[in-house]
C-alpha cells in the first residue's frame, strides 16, 4: 500500500485531539501526524506540556519537547474552566480520536470518562497510555520509563554478568507504549469503518514491555531458566557479540555453521570451523569464552574499516558500533530520509521521520509554540456548534 487512492496521506482528514504530555503519548500522536492526521495539542495555559521545561534547550526551546511534537498544532485550555470546556467539547464533536496519557481516572475526574464520551460522541476513538492499564491491581501506581524498564524484565538482562541493574538510555518503555498506541488507534479507525462506532484503546506500558520480551518469556516459561546477563552476547548463539578492532568496536554475528565457517576464513583461522569445541552452535555457546578469546586476538590486529569491508564481502553479519552522530550520517539513514530538517526561528531543527516512508507519511512542520494556533482551533471548535 502506498498513498490513498486520491493521492493523500494515510490519515488525511482524521482529527486528533491530543492531551498527551512528556514522551510516550506525544511519540504516538507524532506518528499519527506524520501519517497525515491533523493533531491539535491541548495544553495547560501558561505552562504547556511539562516537557517544554525539560533540558536540553536551544534558544529557549526544549529539544526534548521538539523531538516528539513536530507537525502538531497547539491551543492552551484549562479543562476546569467552563469556557475552555466548551471549546474542548466543540473539538471533541469534530474529532476522530482523543489521546491522553494521564494517570487512570484523571479525565473521569474532569467529567470525561469513557462511557460518557462514547454516549456523546459515538464515533470518537479514545486512546490512552497508563503504566499498568486503566484498571487492575497496579492501576494507581506511578509509572515512569525507569519503573517499567525495571518491572518489565529489561534491567535484569542488561549489562555484563554480575553488574548492578542498568537502565537503557533509550526510553524503551515510553517509546514502545507510544508505538502500540499509534498502532491501536489506526486499528480502531479501521474497525470503525465496519462498525460505525468508536472504541477504547487502553495501552499498558507493562503490557508493552511484556510484548517486547516475547522470545525471553516463552523460553523462560518453557525451560524454567532465567535469561542471563551477557552484555552484547546472544544467549543462544555464538559468536554473536562485540569485539575490539585496533581502532574501534565492531559487532560480529555468525548464527549458523555456514556463516561461522566464512568468519573463520575471513580471519584466516579456517581450522576453528572444524575444531571439536566449535563444530556446532551448541558447542560454540558452551565454549564461548574460549572462542571469543581466539577471535578477539585476531580482530585486535587490524583496523575497524578493514574488518567491516572483509566481513561484508563474505556476507558475514557485522557492523561498527556507531555513535548517535554516526547514525545521523549513516548512508542508509540519509538515503531513506529518516531525518527531517525543519525551519524554526532558532534555525534548522532535525527530527526523526517515520520508518513507514513517503508512501504513508508526509513532511512535518516545526513543533508548535504554546497556544500558537489558538485562532484557527477556536474557529474549528465553534463550527462544531
Amino acid at each position: 500500500m502506498a498513498a490513498t487512492l486520491d493521492g493523500g496521506l494515510t490519515l488525511d482528514g482524521i482529527l486528533v485531539v491530543d492531551l498527551t504530555h512528556v514522551l510516550a503519548g506525544p511519540f504516538a500522536t507524532m506518528h499519527l501526524a506524520q501519517m497525515g492526521a491533523r493533531v491539535i495539542k491541548v495544553e495547560q495555559p501558561g505552562r504547556g506540556d511539562e516537557a517544554r521545561g525539560f533540558a536540553p534547550f536551544r534558544d529557549g526551546q526544549s529539544l526534548y519537547f521538539a523531538s516528539v511534537n513536530a507537525g502538531k498544532e497547539s491551543i492552551a485550555l484549562d479543562l476546569r474552566v467552563a469556557a475552555d470546556r466548551l471549546v474542548f467539547e466543540g473539538l471533541l464533536a469534530r474529532a476522530d480520536v482523543l489521546a491522553e496519557n494521564f494517570r487512570p481516572g484523571t479525565l473521569a475526574g474532569l467529567g470525561y470518562e469513557w462511557p460518557e464520551l462514547h454516549h456523546r460522541y459515538p464515533r470518537l476513538i479514545y486512546g490512552s497510555i497508563t503504566g499498568f492499564g486503566s484498571e487492575g491491581p497496579d492501576a494507581d501506581r506511578a509509572a515512569y520509563d525507569i519503573v517499567l524498564q525495571a518491572m518489565g524484565g529489561l534491567m535484569s538482562m542488561l549489562g555484563p554478568a554480575g553488574s548492578a541493574p542498568i537502565r537503557s538510555p533509550m526510553q524503551i518503555a515510553d517509546l514502545t507504549a507510544g508505538l502500540y498506541l499509534a498502532h491501536g488507534i489506526v486499528a480502531a479507525l479501521y474497525q470503525r469503518e465496519r462498525t460505525k462506532q468508536g472504541s477504547r484503546v487502553d495501552i499498558s506500558m507493562l503490557d508493552c514491555q511484556a510484548a517486547f520480551m516475547c522470545t525471553h518469556l516463552t523460553t523462560a516459561l518453557a525451560t524454567g531458566a532465567l535469561p542471563e546477563r551477557t552484555a552484547t552476547r546472544h544467549p543462544w548463539i555464538a559468536p554473536y557479540e562485540a569485539f575490539a578492532a585496533s581502532d574501534g568496536w565492531l559487532i560480529v554475528g555468525a548464527p549458523n555453521d555456514q556463516l561461522f565457517a566464512r568468519l573463520c576464513e575471513v580471519i584466516e583461522q579456517s581450522q576453528l570451523a572444524d575444531a571439536p569445541l566449535f563444530r556446532t552452535n551448541e558447542l560454540r555457546v558452551k565454549h564461548r569464552d574460549e572462542l571469543a578469546a581466539l577471535i578477539g586476538a585476531v580482530l585486535r590486529g587490524r583496523p575497524l574499516a578493514e574488518w567491516i569491508l572483509r566481513l561484508d564481502a563474505q556476507g558475514v553479519p557485522c557492523a561498527p558500533v556507531q555513535s548517535v552522530m554516526e547514525l545521523a550520517r549513516n548512508s542508509s539513514i540519509v538515503h531513506r530520509a529518516m531525518l527531517r530538517k525543519l525551519p524554526t526561528p532558532a534555525g534548522p531543527l532535525h527530527v526523526v521521520g517515520s520508518p513507514l516512508g513517503a508512501g504513508f507519511c508526509g513532511e512535518s512542520s516545526a513543533p508548535p509554540g504554546l497556544d500558537r494556533d489558538r485562532a484557527a482551533i477556536l474557529a474549528l471548535a465553534a463550527a462544531a456548534g
